[in-house]
């Protein structure tokens, strides 16, 4: 059988095809783009191969193309691997656009890890060397992988592995939780239970008061905020499966996060309380009830996000009996340097201590502009 090569043209924004651009036979593996609202069409196929491997976190769902789409208006593109006439492999990309930045393409952004899924190294090698064709075809500076295991290939010329992905196995129910924590974790615990908390769980009903803790919580931190359809969208996405806690103290909302529940795992992607609140231990409280909750939908693991290693966020994970498991994100570089191009640069400090002194209702309007384009 003669070998054929599908030349790939110009892909068109918000183009609704895919194509074949892999040189393939019947062992090896060829690559299919599905793009923009072609992805649509695929989602609902595909996801049981990416849920298919066990703990699957939500995160893995490629359904977040959509919602990284209609949220930011990125450009969303879902490679797939298949060989011998099945699917063996996927990756699930986003062009991100940024005045500030530049032009890239993630695996993905908002979440803390996605990448490759692939059943063996050849297909994650298809993948990959369409991933950088599609990068160069873009013109962005950078494709970003955000792996936890590296994918070798040649095209990857820079990594970043200084944070680590926090996660705690959980046990059969909240009581054998509780017996398993640190005495100054119950104690704090203890502080907050005896103030008039009050604690909400639900969908986009509770919208209003989550992105209140948020918005004022990320103006301190000097960090734009998303904005609310992404979290809109989340909940849409995955009904049952996303949700929203908020703590309030005298109708106030002073603590708030968002959940995922996917098969094994819960990961908190969001998750922030007031800083005048502090010396109440309300974060702590909200955390103990997050993590309750995992273990009463059966959940063996809580993923608490990724952190710097020694950090305050480090710490306070850590104290709850998280364990440290790595991140690897990899980078197919064409222009610049990955460091130069991260958010967190000590250029733009200056950026960061204006951002904090801005009133909480400019950084609403203001800030989902800018952090769509965050890579």
């Amino acid at each position: 059988m003669p070998r054929i090569r599908l030349k790939p043209g110009n892909l068109p924004r918000h183009a609704s095809r895919c194509r074949d651009d892999f040189e393939f036979s019947d062992v090896q593996p060829r690559v299919r783009v599905h793009a923009d609202r072609g992805v649509d069409q695929q989602v609902t196929t595909l996801a049981p191969f990416a849920m298919s491997r066990t703990p699957a976190p939500l995160s893995r769902h490629p359904a977040w193309l959509l919602i990284l789409r209609d949220a930011f208006r990125h450009q969303v593109f879902l490679l797939e691997a298949r060989q011998q006439g099945r699917t063996t492999g996927l990756l699930p990309l986003a062009a991100v656009r940024s005045r500030l930045f530049g032009r890239f393409l993630v695996s993905l952004p908002y979440l803390n890890s996605n990448g490759i899924i692939a059943e063996s190294p050849a297909a994650a090698e298809a993948l990959l060397s369409q991933a950088v064709k599609l990068a160069d075809e873009l013109g962005v500076r950078y494709l970003e992988l955000r792996h936890e295991t590296p994918t070798m290939h040649p095209a990857i010329n820079a990594q970043l592995s200084s944070k680590v992905h926090m996660r705690l196995r959980l046990p059969g129910s909240p009581e054998e939780l509780w017996k398993q924590l640190d005495a100054k974790v119950r104690n704090q615990v203890r502080k907050a239970e005896k103030q008039s908390f009050e604690l909400a769980w639900g969908g986009a009903e509770l919208l209003d008061p989550f992105y209140a803790v948020l918005s004022e919580n990320m103006r301190d931190l000097g960090t734009p905020v998303y904005g609310k359809n992404l979290f809109l969208r989340i909940l849409h996405e995955f009904p049952g499966d996303a949700e929203l806690c908020v703590l309030h103290l005298q109708k106030k909302p002073v603590a708030a996060a968002l959940l995922l529940h996917g098969s094994g795992t819960t990961e908190v992607p969001t998750a922030s309380s007031l800083r005048a609140y502090n010396s109440s231990c309300a974060n702590m409280l909200m955390y103990r009830h997050l993590l309750d909750r995992a273990i009463l939908r059966g959940q063996s693991l809580f993923d608490f996000g990724r952190s710097t290693i020694d950090s305050g966020t480090h710490r306070f994970k850590k104290q709850w009996g998280a364990e440290a498991f790595p991140a690897h994100w990899q980078y197919h570089v064409r222009v610049g340097d990955v460091g130069e191009m991260r958010p967190d640069h000590p250029r733009y400090a200056w950026m960061i201590k204006l951002w904090q002194h801005l009133p909480v209702r400019w950084t609403q309007i203001i800030g989902p502009r800018i952090v769509r384009g965050i890579p």
